[in-house]
């Protein structure tokens, strides 16, 4: 009794964990189907986010740029995401390394 107790301890400990260091912007991009064609280091469909963050690293308006491909559609799959999102996920992508 006392070693199941032990482990249902340890495993709660771990979920708790894991849904502490869950990043909202990270799990937006997922529901919104970014995943599909992106991951972080590695190139997919499109390029890592690391490269794209650092193509636009010091740029006064990288953040802009980067929206208005999503929200607008031009040169990119036009985002199905409110501005609110759109502005979080695109903090996020410049914020890979």
């Amino acid at each position: 009794m006392k070693t199941m107790l032990t482990l249902v301890a340890v495993a709660a400990g771990i979920m708790m964990a894991t849904a502490a260091n869950a990043n909202p912007a990270e799990d937006l991009a997922k529901g919104r189907g970014c995943l599909k064609c992106h991951t972080v280091g590695e190139k997919k469909v499109g390029p890592p986010y690391k490269d794209i963050a650092a193509k636009f690293k010091g740029k006064n308006d990288a953040e802009a740029t980067l929206a208005a491909k999503l929200r607008d559609g031009k040169g990119h799959v036009k985002a199905a995401a409110s501005e609110a999102e759109i502005k979080a996920l695109v903090q996020w992508v410049l914020s890979a390394k």
